[in-house]
């Protein structure tokens, strides 16, 4: 009964230690890390494995929780506009114009709503599968947000930085499953499981297009995966 008792002890502290890593997002958009005063008692939530891949999704950081140190680097997603733009003012915003472009069937649109993207047929560049409820898609950064500010776009003028975040050329629709995985990751640090030539030649086209620093190792990757 005592090894028992141990045992149980253990895994609780493990299951502890476990949940304290995770930043949990909830349905308001706020990313909670350990240091939120109200981490413990956020119970229903979108777990991400770290601060930045919360906040790169539109998260934003909640009243009396604040950055590190290491995370206090003046980026904030707000910095790349407030969430997707609508340049056209058609109630299309970037994320479903996307959607939209990137089907290769005809688009349904929510029930009596032009403005969201409800059903298509995307295959996904990060995997080969076929999805048809775009509930379940991102739109993913190509080059993300965060790797682009710590790589010259933290000089950028405001203009600039918001037309990166809704530029066609650097929007994947993916599975969120994946997208979320990737958080703020360059070619060096996440590759995507399927379509790796096609992601990484992207990634560099659109970190060439904009005049971003790309690090050898980047480099590196991209010519490894397209030989």
């Amino acid at each position: 009964m005592k090894k028992i008792l141990i045992f149980l002890a253990a895994l609780l502290l493990a299951v502890s230690s476990v949940s304290a890593d995770v930043v949990k997002k909830t349905s308001s958009g706020l990313c909670h890390s350990e240091l939120s005063p109200y981490y413990e008692r956020t119970k229903n939530f979108e777990p991400f494995d770290d601060l930045d891949s919360c906040l790169n999704t539109g998260g934003r950081l909640p009243k009396g929780q604040r950055k590190t140190a290491k995370q206090d680097d003046g980026y904030s997603r707000s910095k790349f506009g407030h969430g997707w733009s609508d340049d056209d003012s058609d109630c299309q915003n970037a994320r479903h114009e996307a959607l939209i472009a990137q089907s290769t069937t005809p688009v349904r649109f929510k029930s009596g709503d032009e403005c969201q993207v409800a059903f298509g047929r995307w295959i996904s560049p990060f995997s080969g599968e076929v999805i048809q409820d775009a509930t379940t898609m991102d739109i993913d950064h190509v080059v993300p947000l965060k790797w682009a500010w710590d790589h010259g776009a933290d000089t950028w003028t405001k203009d600039k930085r918001v037309r990166f975040a809704n530029d066609p050329v650097n929007l994947f629709s993916v599975e969120a499953s994946l997208n979320r995985s990737k958080g703020a990751r360059g070619l060096s640090e996440w590759m995507p499981p399927a379509g790796r030539c096609g992601y990484a030649s992207r990634f560099i086209r659109v970190a060439k297009i904009y005049g971003l620093q790309i690090p050898n190792q980047e480099r590196v990757v991209h010519k490894q995966v397209c030989l």
